[in-house]
């Protein structure tokens, strides 16, 4: 007897709702199992997650999506990185970039031998080691091409889009492959007397739709992991103090950036993503150190164009929930937790949750060792993220507003802490639990905003220096002419996929 479930219902849209709807819609192909999507117009969607990490690229394969339609669609532009001004300190400028510096050599990871040479003064910046730092200041761009051996056959990358015209996309894509959107607002949650289960949800005109696995993707509300489950929210304010965002598109006065721009502010940090139509930018604050007036004073001061709609504001307490899934009830997006856009992970979470609930799906039964499973997952991966974050806070030498004083002298989790401690002994670093972000992005953040070890891995001083400096001068000289020989971000879409209509 089969054990397969028969409907789910996806409460909520936006970019969760949709790429869920998308994506289950996929995988479960001719299936007998329904899928519902209930949406209201009247409530709006939170649209903070228009810059991406190259994670992406694998959801578009799941959904055989065309990459170029894909970004002419949404008006979508490439990213090689994250750049990060004035976070150590005021006038400092670092690229977070996706991809690798350099190549391990004998084992050994390649920065060690980089911070032996930068000790001797024979070397100064690890960005000359990565093809993303090279050419993203250039405004260069392409696509990873099949030269054997060349730093152009190994760039990672991702995308600026805008998000509503993402949910759009997504929404036609689900609705080709059956999926059914029911427009209403919800106002009841029916639940088993005894299980607890959810059995229907109740729209404001009476019509109820009944489902076996709810996905509950409302955003911040958490209709019905919180209200109807109960599930608690952890908050990690103290870590992250930003509570509040103010976000506003604007003209765009030049070619489009291939990366995505954070810039500390008095009291948080300010976006701009350069999409083909127009920037998008904000400024994530903490109403606990200014005024929104002086916010949005802040904020429109330094945008690079005219205003092209008005200031959408946003109000956010950074954490997670206790359990991502509770009984039948599996929370995705906004309603499983938050953590500020700063390092481009809203939507990765998003997709990350999906992949994860795909690898377990239910049966009818809701076996709850599948349950406790998928919850220990989730719960490591957003705790290390987290810490990643924190990370751009707690490493500052800013005195210049009381902001900045508190993440200095702010207490750490013991994991962050151990990290830090581990690089700046010897510079060794450890990607633990399959975590998100690589060796590469934490010495990219640690070097960018001043943590150096106090050394580095003994193993080098058994490589001869000036072969050593040989081989990466070598490799540094390869990896500028590679960046130069790449067309500039701005032909790459015009040849590729610009947008039909640029407004």
């Amino acid at each position: 007897m089969s054990h397969a479930l028969r409907s789910i219902v996806i409460v909520g849209g936006g970019t969760a709702g949709w790429m869920t709807a998308a994506a289950l819609s996929k995988v479960l192909g001719q299936s007998d199992c329904s899928i519902t999507l209930v949406e209201s117009e009247q409530i709006g969607t939170v649209g903070v997650g228009e810059a991406t990490i190259p994670q992406i690229l694998t959801f578009n394969r799941l959904l055989g999506i065309d990459e170029d339609d894909f970004v002419r669609s949404t008006q979508a532009t490439f990213k090689l990185g994250i750049r990060f001004d004035d976070w150590a300190r005021v006038g400092d400028s670092y690229l977070h970039p996706f991809g690798v510096f350099g190549v391990p050599i004998e084992a050994i990871p390649f920065h060690h031998y980089f911070l032996k040479l930068r000790g001797l003064g024979r070397l100064e910046r690890i960005d000359e080691f990565s093809l993303a730092c090279m050419a993203a200041p250039q405004g260069r761009f392409t696509r990873p091409l099949d030269i054997p051996n060349s730093p152009l056959a190994q760039i990672a990358y991702a995308f600026q889009f805008d998000a509503s015209l993402y949910a759009r996309f997504l929404r036609r894509y689900a609705e080709a492959r059956r999926v059914q959107r029911i427009e209403g607002r919800i106002t009841h949650v029916h639940q088993h007397a005894e299980s607890g289960f959810v059995e229907s949800v109740e729209l404001d005109n009476g019509r109820r739709v009944e489902g076996e696995l709810f996905i509950d993707c409302s955003g911040f509300r958490g209709l019905l992991i919180g209200e109807a489950m109960g599930v608690a929210y952890r908050s990690w304010s103290h870590w992250l103090p930003c509570d509040r965002a103010l976000a506003v598109p604007c003209q765009r006065p030049g070619p489009p950036e291939p990366f995505t721009c954070a810039t500390a502010r008095t009291a948080g940090w300010q976006w701009r993503i350069p999409l083909q139509h127009r920037n998008g930018n904000g400024y994530v604050y903490s109403s606990g150190f200014i005024e929104e007036a002086e916010a949005e004073t802040t904020l429109l001061a330094n945008l690079d164009g005219a205003t092209l709609g008005p200031l959408n504001r946003l109000r956010f307490t950074p954490g997670r929930r206790e359990r991502f899934w509770e009984r039948n009830v599996v929370a995705i997006g906004l309603s499983s937790g938050f953590l500020e856009p700063l390092e481009s992970t809203s939507i990765h979470l998003i997709q990350s949750g999906i992949a994860k609930l795909i690898g377990m799906f239910p049966g009818r039964d809701f076996a709850q060792v599948d349950i406790d499973k998928y919850n220990q997952q989730s719960i490591n991966e957003i705790e290390r993220i987290r810490d990643f974050v924190i990370l751009h806070y707690k490493a500052t030498e800013r005195e210049d507003s009381p902001f900045w004083r508190y993440c200095n002298a702010m207490s750490i989790p013991d994991s962050l802490a151990e990290k830090i401690a581990l690089f700046r002994a010897n510079g060794r670093l450890y990607r633990e639990h399959d975590e998100l972000f690589s060796e590469t992005s934490w010495l990219a953040v640690m070097l960018g905003q001043r943590i150096v070890p106090d050394a580095y891995h003994p193993l080098v001083d058994g490589y001869p220096i000036e072969p050593l400096f040989q081989y990466l001068d070598q490799t540094r000289q390869v990896i500028r002419r590679a960046a130069a020989a790449m067309p500039t971000h701005e032909a790459f879409i015009r040849q590729h996929c610009q947008a039909a209509t640029n407004h």
